[in-house]
C-alpha cells in the first residue's frame, strides 16, 4: 500500500482491517484499524468530462450565447458542483480532443469547440480558468490529450480535407505527417498524424509539455485513441511510413506497436522531467488479448487493444511508464464471454498487482438505462453492483465515469444509487509512494466556535521547507461527536471526514462546518496534505460543546 488505509485489504461488504499510513491510521504502535469498506479514506472519483463535438463542455449553445465566456464559465462551474455533489476529488477534462488547444499554444490553433471555428481566438484562457476552478473545490485536474487525431468525421467524407483545418494548422504545413483512415471520401473518414514518423511523436509530446510547463497540472491523461479503431477492410496507409522509419523491424504489426510504446514512454519520462508530481495515466480499451491468443489474456473473446490498435498497455503497466491506468470496463456483469466486467476487473488487478500502477475502473454510465445496449442496462442497480465487484480487489483504487452528462442525467436514478451506495463521504485521492514528497510538519487547529452559520474553525500550518513539494496544498477536516478522546483509527476510514479545504497560502485557514447541529458536542482534528495527497499528523484536537 501507498500509505492509504482507504481500499487496503477490504474485500467484499464487511468490516476490513487497514494497518496503512497516511497520517496514523492506526490507534498505536502496531495496532489495526477495523475500516468499513463502503467509505474508503482514498479513492480516486472522477467523470471524463469531453469536449470533442462538444458532448460535455462547452455545450454548442454556449458557443453561440450572447455572453459566450460567461455562459461557458458558468457552465465548467455546474460541473464542478456536480462533482462536489457526488463526492468527487478529481475531474479528467478534454483539453487537446483534435489536434488543437484549449489554450493559447505556440504549436497548434485554437479548438473549434470553444466559438465554432477552428482556430479562433476564444478572447480567454480556458485552461487556466478550468484549473484555477477545479483548485478553488479542491478538485484534482486532469488534462486530457487526444495524441494522433487532428478532425472528426464530417458529411460526405470531408472530415479528411486538410483545406478545411485552421490556415496554420501544423497538419497543412506538414502533410507527410499525415494520413487519411478511412480513406478521404469514404463516410467517417477522419485525419490522423501517422504514429510512425519520428517527427509526430516528437512534435505530439512538445505540444502537450507546454501546458505541463504553464499550468497547474495535477495529470496528464490519454484515452484509447492511437492508431485507428479498423474499418471494414480498409487498411491503415502506412506503407511509405514504414519503408522509411522501419528502425529495424519486419513485423509491421510489432513495429506500430513499439511506436505507440515509444509515445507512452517518451511522454511519461518527459513529464517527469519538468514536474516530477505530474501524473500520467491512460484510459485503454478493457481489453489487451483474450487468452486463447495469449496466455496472459483475460477470459474474453472480444475485440483486442493489442491487435487492433497497436495498444500494449499490458506492457505500459509492467514497464511502470504511466502512473495509473483506467480500463474502459464498458461491459455489464454476467454471462457474456465477450467481455464480462466480472472477468475482466480481476484481470486487470492482476496485472497491477506487484507494481506501483494505480488502477481505476472507467465505467460506462453513457449505457446506463438505454435499450440499445440489452437488457442489463436497464437495471438501475448495474453500476452500483460493478462498485460493489469492486471492493473484492484491493487494486482497485477508484473509478472514472464516462461522460458528465450521462452522470447528470442519471438515467433510472443509477448514478443516485452508486452515490449513496459508495460515494457518501468525501474521499482522499490515493496517494503514490514513488512521487517526491516532503514530510509536512502538522496544523495547530487554533479556534472551533459556534456561530450563526454552523462552527467555524482556524488554524495555521507550521512553516516548513522550501520549493513546491514543502507547503500544505490542501487540508482535511475530521469531525468526531462527543468530547471524549480520539485515535488514529477515527480517521482511517472516511467515516469522521467532513471535506477537504484548498489550502490559502501565507494566510490563517479558515472553514465553516455548516452541518453541525447546535446543542451537540463535537471533537475536530485537521490535517495537512501535500500536492500529492500525502497526509501529516493530526493537529491536536478542539472540542465544542
Amino acid at each position: 500500500m501507498t500509505g492509504s488505509a482507504a481500499a487496503a485489504t477490504g474485500a467484499g461488504t464487511g468490516a476490513a482491517v487497514a494497518t496503512g499510513g497516511g497520517g496514523a491510521a492506526t490507534g498505536g504502535p502496531g495496532d489495526a484499524c477495523v475500516v468499513d469498506p463502503a467509505v474508503p479514506k482514498r479513492q480516486f472519483r472522477a467523470m471524463w468530462i469531453s469536449s470533442v463535438v462538444n458532448i460535455d463542455w462547452p455545450s454548442a449553445g454556449s458557443r453561440t450565447a450572447p455572453d459566450r465566456i460567461a455562459a461557458q464559465q458558468a457552465e465548467y462551474r455546474g460541473w464542478l458542483d456536480l462533482a462536489q455533489r457526488l463526492h468527487h476529488n478529481a475531474v479528467v477534462v478534454q483539453v487537446r480532443p483534435t489536434a488543437d488547444a484549449f489554450w493559447p499554444s505556440p504549436y497548434e490553433p485554437w479548438s473549434e469547440y470553444l466559438t465554432g471555428v477552428r482556430g479562433q481566438d476564444p478572447g480567454w484562457d480556458p485552461l487556466a480558468f478550468l484549473v484555477a476552478e477545479s483548485h478553488l473545490r479542491n478538485l484534482e485536474f486532469h488534462a486530457w490529450f487526444n495524441p494522433y487525431r487532428i478532425s472528426m468525421p464530417a458529411p460526405g467524407g470531408a472530415g479528411a480535407d486538410l483545406g478545411q483545418l485552421a490556415p496554420d494548422h501544423p497538419a497543412r504545413q506538414h502533410p507527410e505527417w499525415t494520413f487519411a483512415y478511412p480513406p478521404a471520401g469514404v463516410a467517417g473518414s477522419r485525419l490522423y498524424y501517422d504514429p510512425g514518423v519520428p517527427q509526430v511523436r516528437e512534435f505530439v509530446q512538445t505540444a502537450i509539455l507546454d501546458a505541463v510547463r504553464r499550468y497547474d497540472l495535477d495529470g496528464v491523461h490519454f484515452d484509447d485513441y492511437f492508431y485507428p479503431y479498423p474499418s471494414g477492410t480498409y487498411q491503415v496507409p502506412d506503407d511509405a511510413t514504414f519503408a522509411a522509419y522501419h528502425r529495424g523491424f519486419t513485423d509491421r504489426a510489432a513495429w506500430r506497436r513499439d511506436n505507440i510504446d515509444l509515445l507512452i514512454q517518451e511522454m511519461g519520462g518527459r513529464i517527469k522531467a519538468v514536474k516530477p508530481w505530474v501524473r500520467f495515466g491512460v484510459s485503454p480499451f478493457g481489453i489487451w488479448r483474450n487468452a486463447s491468443a495469449d496466455p496472459n489474456g483475460s477470459d474474453t473473446t472480444g475485440s483486442q487493444s493489442y491487435d487492433i490498435i497497436s495498444a500494449d498497455t499490458r506492457r505500459w503497466v509492467k514497464q511502470e511508464w504511466i502512473d495509473y491506468v483506467v480500463p474502459q470496463l464498458y461491459w455489464y456483469i454476467g454471462q457474456y464471454p465477450a467481455a464480462d466486467y466480472a472477468r475482466l476487473v480481476p484481470w486487470w488487478a492482476q496485472t497491477v498487482r506487484g507494481t506501483r500502477v494505480q488502477l481505476y475502473i472507467g465505467q460506462a454510465d453513457y449505457k446506463s438505462g438505454d435499450p440499445a445496449y440489452g437488457t442489463y442496462w436497464m437495471n438501475p442497480q448495474e453500476l452500483s453492483d460493478h462498485l460493489t465487484l469492486n471492493r473484492a480487489y484491493p487494486e482497485v483504487l477508484g473509478n472514472v465515469h464516462f461522460s458528465a452528462v450521462q452522470v447528470r442525467a442519471d438515467r433510472l436514478g443509477a448514478t443516485s444509487r452508486y452515490a449513496a451506495a459508495h460515494y457518501s463521504r468525501p474521499a482522499l485521492v490515493p496517494t503514490m509512494a514513488h512521487l517526491p514528497a516532503k514530510p509536512l510538519l502538522r496544523p495547530v487547529l487554533t479556534r472551533a466556535e459556534r456561530t450563526a452559520d454552523g462552527v467555524r474553525l482556524r488554524w495555521r500550518q507550521p512553516a516548513g521547507g522550501k520549493g513546491p513539494l514543502a507547503d500544505a496544498t490542501s487540508y482535511a477536516v475530521y469531525r468526531f461527536d462527543g468530547s471524549g478522546p480520539v485515535d488514529g483509527c477515527g480517521r482511517a476510514d472516511a467515516a469522521h471526514l467532513l471535506g477537504t479545504v484548498r489550502a490559502t497560502p501565507g494566510q490563517q485557514q479558515s472553514w465553516v462546518d455548516g452541518t453541525a447541529e447546535p446543542g451537540r458536542a463535537y471533537t475536530y482534528q485537521v490535517t495537512a496534505l501535500d500536492r500529492s495527497w500525502n497526509e501529516s499528523a493530526a493537529s491536536p484536537a478542539r472540542v465544542v460543546r
